[in-house]
C-alpha cells in the first residue's frame, strides 16, 4: 500500500460516527461520550504499543497479534527441551531452561533438592537484557518432584524467592513452608478437548445460550472435615453438577495461594494451580469430564489485587517494591492487606495478559469470572463511594490503565477462544463494561447482577411476608441495563461466608435443626421451604444472560461457611458440603434438590434469552420489562405474572390467602402445567392438580390485543409455571 493510500485510509478509518453504539443505545451517556473514547482510543494505542505495530489501516489489523504477544508463560518460568533430532538428522541433547524478569537483581541463582539447596555457581543465571536472567542446565541436572527456589540478590539485600511464572507450589507438612517444584508429568492426553466454534460438539453450552452456572470450591466438596482434590470432585461431585442441569461449573481458588482460609483471594503464584487439590493432570482430567458431559468450566481469576507475602508471592520480587506493584501510598490495598498491581506497566500487562492465556491454552479453562472489577477500576476501589448517578462514574475517580488492562484482558481471551465466557465481578454498575469492544464497552460478556443478592436479604430481613410487593420484586430482579447481558443469582458463597447466613437459614434458622424431617415440619420450616423455592424461581426465570448457585445452596445447605482458622481452632466442620442430608429421602433437602433440577432443567430446555417480541409489546404498553413481559400485578393480593416465550410464570408472595379461580388477563389459549412450587415432590402440600389443562376465557373487550382471562386456583405462598401450547 502506498504511503498515500495508507494516509487516506487512516483518515477514513479514524471518521467516527455521531455517536458511539453504546451512547446510541443510551443518550445518558451522551455528556461523558469523550471519556469512553478515551478509553477505547488508550487501549488501542497501547495495544499497537505492545504489539509492535503501527495503528492499523482499516481492515488491517492482523489476526491475533495481542494474543500472540501474551505468551510470557512459554518463555518465562522453568521449561524441559526434551532431546530431539534435527534436520540434518543430528541428535540434539535435552536441558531445561529458567527464565526470570527482576530488573533490580544483581545476581539470581537456582537453590533446591538439585544442588543441596547451596548457592551453587553451576545453577547461577545470566542477564540477557532488559532485567531478564537466564540458566540452562542440561537434563541430569534437574529432576521431576524437586523442590526449589530462587535466591535473588540485590544491592543491599537478598531473598529467597518461589518464580514468578512458576507453575508448581507445594508446602511442607511439617515446617509449613512453600518451595517451587519441578513437575515434568506426562502430557495429558484430553479426550473432549474443546471443539472450534465452527465444530460446536452436541450438549456443549453456546455463547448465545442461557448459562446456568454452578459456582463450587473443591477443598470444601467433600462431606468429610478435609480438603477435597480434584479427583474426588471430578468422582463424586461432577455427576451431581451434571444431573442437576447446570452447563458451566466455576471453580474458585485455583490459583495457588499460601492461606487457605482466603477463600482463593490472596493468590501468590498465578500460574500455579492449587497443589492441595492435586495434580495439574488431575485438575485438566477435571476440565475434560466436564466437557465430556456438556458442560463449560470457568475460574475464579484474581487480578485485582496479589497476596503481600514476598517469600511465597511477588511482594519486594527483586528488592524493590514496585516491581509489579504501585509504589507509594498506592501499593497496598486499604481494605484487603494486599498489593495492587500497576496496570500501566508494560512488564505488568504481559504478565496478567499471559496468565490470561495461559489457563485457557495449557488447561482448556472456557472462560472466567473477574474479581474485584470495582477494586480495580476506581483509584478509590469503590470504598466509601454511592454511585448514586452516572456522573459517579465519569468523576477523575476511574483507574484508567485498569480499564485499559481489561479491555485488552477481553480482546485477548476472546482472540484464544471466541466463545470463551468473561463475568465482571462488579457492583458500582458502571456502564459498558458488559459492552462489546468495538462498541465503545470493555468487552466482559457478563457482569454479575449483585444488586440481586443484596435485595433478598435486606426484604427478608425487613420486611415482614404481607407488605412484599410481587411487581416490585419483579421490577427489582430486571432492573439491569437492557444492552449488558447479566449473571442473576439469589446467593452465591458470599452470602453464607463466616458472619452471614444462607438465605433457607435466614428464613428457617434453628427449626432446621429438629423439624426438616419429613412429618415434624412446622410453619417456619413450611414457609421458609416455600419461599426458598419461589426466591429462585423468579430469579432465575427472568436472567438476562445467566444464573448462578453456590455449591450446596441448590439445596438448603445448612449453616455458614467458615474456613479453618485461628479463631475456630483450624476446624473444617463448616467449610464442606453435607451431601449425606441431600442424599437423604427423609430429609427436606432431597425436595429442594429435586425442585432446583426440575426447574433447571425447564428454564434451560426453553433458554429463555428471547425477549418480548413486537407482538407481544403491543398487547400492554408499559407492562413489560427488558426481557420479561409482565401480564398482571396485583399489589393487594400480593400476585404477579409475566412471560417468557411460551412459559407463563404466576406467583402468589401471599402468605394468608390462597385464591380460587383467580382471574389474570393474558395471551389467548391452551396451558399446561410444566411446574409448580406447591407439589408434593418439591415439598409443598400438592393443593392443585397439575394434570389439568387450562384454557382462557374469550372477551371481546380484550381479544382484539389477544389476550383473555385465564382463571386459576392459587395456593398460597406458590409459584406455577405453564406452557402455552
Amino acid at each position: 500500500m502506498s504511503t498515500k493510500k495508507v494516509t487516506e485510509s487512516r483518515k477514513s478509518n479514524v471518521e467516527r460516527p455521531a455517536h458511539l453504539p453504546i451512547v446510541a443505545r443510551d443518550p445518558y451517556l451522551e455528556p461523558y461520550e469523550s471519556a469512553l473514547r478515551g478509553r477505547a482510543d488508550y487501549a488501542t494505542r497501547k495495544e499497537a504499543e505492545l504489539t509492535g505495530k503501527p495503528l492499523p489501516c482499516k481492515g488491517e489489523e492482523p489476526e491475533h497479534a495481542l494474543a500472540d504477544w501474551a505468551t510470557g508463560y512459554l518463555y518465562f518460568g522453568l521449561h524441559h527441551k526434551r532431546p530431539y533430532t534435527d534436520a540434518q538428522g543430528k541428535k540434539v541433547a535435552g536441558e531445561w531452561v529458567l527464565r526470570e524478569w527482576a530488573p533490580n537483581a544483581t545476581a539470581i541463582y537456582i537453590k533446591g533438592d538439585m544442588n543441596g539447596w547451596q548457592k551453587d555457581e553451576k545453577y547461577r543465571l545470566q542477564p540477557v537484557g532488559n532485567g531478564v536472567w537466564e540458566v540452562k542446565l542440561p537434563e541430569e541436572a534437574i529432576q521431576h518432584e524437586q523442590l526449589y527456589k530462587l535466591l535473588v540478590e540485590w544491592n543491599g539485600g537478598y531473598g529467597e524467592r518461589i518464580p514468578s511464572y512458576v507453575r508448581r507450589v507445594v508446602q511442607d507438612e511439617q515446617t509449613k513452608i512453600f518451595s517451587a517444584q519441578v513437575w515434568d508429568e506426562p502430557e495429558y492426553q484430553w479426550k473432549n478437548r474443546k471443539p472450534t466454534p465452527s465444530s460446536p460438539k452436541k450438549g456443549r453450552a453456546k455463547k448465545d445460550e442461557a448459562l446456568f452456572i454452578y459456582e463450587c470450591h473443591i477443598g470444601m466438596s467433600s462431606a468429610e472435615e478435609k480438603v477435597n482434590s480434584y479427583e474426588e470432585f471430578r468422582r463424586d461431585v461432577l455427576p451431581r453438577i451434571a444431573k442437576l442441569g447446570y452447563n458451566c461449573v466455576q471453580i474458585m481458588a485455583i490459583q495457588e495461594h499460601p492461606y487457605y482460609g482466603s477463600f482463593g483471594y490472596h493468590v501468590s503464584n498465578f500460574f500455579a494451580a492449587s497443589s492441595r487439590f492435586g495434580t495439574p493432570n488431575e485438575l485438566k482430567a477435571l476440565i475434560d469430564d466436564a466437557h465430556g458431559r456438556g458442560m463449560k468450566v470457568i475460574m475464579d481469576l484474581v487480578h485485582s489485587h496479589a497476596v503481600k507475602n514476598e517469600l511465597e508471592g511477588l511482594g519486594n520480587f527483586d528488592g524493590t517494591p514496585y516491581q509489579y506493584f504501585h509504589d507509594g501510598a498506592r501499593r497496598e490495598h486499604p481494605a484487603w492487606d494486599s498489593l495492587c498491581f500497576n496496570y500501566g506497566k508494560n512488564e505488568v500487562l504481559h504478565f496478567l495478559l499471559s496468565n490470561c492465556k495461559f489457563w485457557l491454552d495449557e488447561y482448556d479453562f472456557d472462560g472466567f469470572r473477574f474479581d474485584g472489577v470495582t477494586s480495580m477500576i476506581y483509584l478509590s476501589h469503590g470504598l466509601g463511594e454511592d454511585f448514586n448517578g452516572y456522573g459517579s462514574y465519569f468523576n477523575g475517580n476511574e483507574d484508567g490503565d485498569a480499564i485499559m488492562y481489561l479491555t485488552l484482558a477481553n480482546k485477548v481471551i476472546h482472540q484464544v477462544k471466541p466463545d470463551a465466557i468473561t463475568i465482571a465481578e462488579e457492583m458500582s454498575g458502571m456502564p459498558g463494561l458488559a459492552a462489546k469492544i468495538e462498541d465503545g464497552g470493555v468487552g466482559f460478556d457478563y457482569r454479575l447482577a449483585m444488586g440481586i443478592p443484596d435485595f433478598w436479604i435486606k426484604y427478608i430481613k425487613e420486611v415482614k411476608d404481607e407488605d412484599w410487593k410481587a411487581g416490585h420484586i419483579l421490577f427489582e430482579m430486571t432492573n439491569r441495563r437492557e444492552d449488558e447481558k447479566t449473571i442473576s443469582y439469589a446467593e452465591s458463597h458470599d452470602q453464607a461466608l463466616v458472619g452471614d447466613k444462607t438465605i433457607i437459614f435466614r428464613l428457617v434458622d434453628a427449626d432446621m435443626y429438629w423439624h426438616f424431617e419429613h412429618g415434624h415440619a412446622n410453619y417456619m420450616v413450611d414457609r421458609g421451604i416455600a419461599l426458598h423455592k419461589m426466591i429462585r424461581l423468579i430469579t432465575a426465570s427472568t436472567i438476562n444472560g445467566g444464573y448462578l448457585t453456590f455449591m450446596g445452596n441448590e439445596f438448603g445447605h445448612p449453616e455458614w461457611i467458615d474456613f479453618p482458622r485461628e479463631g475456630n481452632g483450624w476446624s473444617y466442620k463448616y467449610a464442606r458440603r453435607q451431601w449425606g442430608l441431600v442424599d437423604n429421602p427423609n430429609y427436606f433437602f432431597s425436595d429442594l434438590n429435586r425442585f432446583d433440577e426440575a426447574m433447571i432443567h425447564l428454564l434451560k430446555e426453553y433458554l429463555l434469552m428471547q425477549k418480548p417480541t413486537a407482538e407481544e409489546k403491543k398487547y400492554h404498553v408499559g407492562q413489560h420489562l427488558p426481557w420479561v413481559m409482565k401480564w398482571w400485578d396485583n399489589e393487594g393480593d400480593q400476585v404477579v405474572a409475566y412471560s417468557r416465550g411460551d412459559l407463563l410464570f404466576i406467583f402468589n408472595w401471599n402468605g394468608q390467602k390462597s385464591f380460587s379461580d383467580y382471574g389474570m388477563l393474558v395471551p389467548e389459549g391452551k396451558y399446561k402445567v410444566v411446574l409448580n412450587t406447591d407439589a408434593r415432590e418439591f415439598a409443598g402440600f400438592g393443593l392443585s392438580d397439575d394434570s389439568v389443562e387450562h384454557f382462557t376465557a374469550h372477551d371481546e373487550l380484550y381479544a382484539k390485543d389477544g389476550k383473555g382471562w385465564l382463571k386459576m386456583y392459587l395456593p398460597a405462598r406458590s409459584a406455577v409455571v405453564l406452557k402455552r401450547e
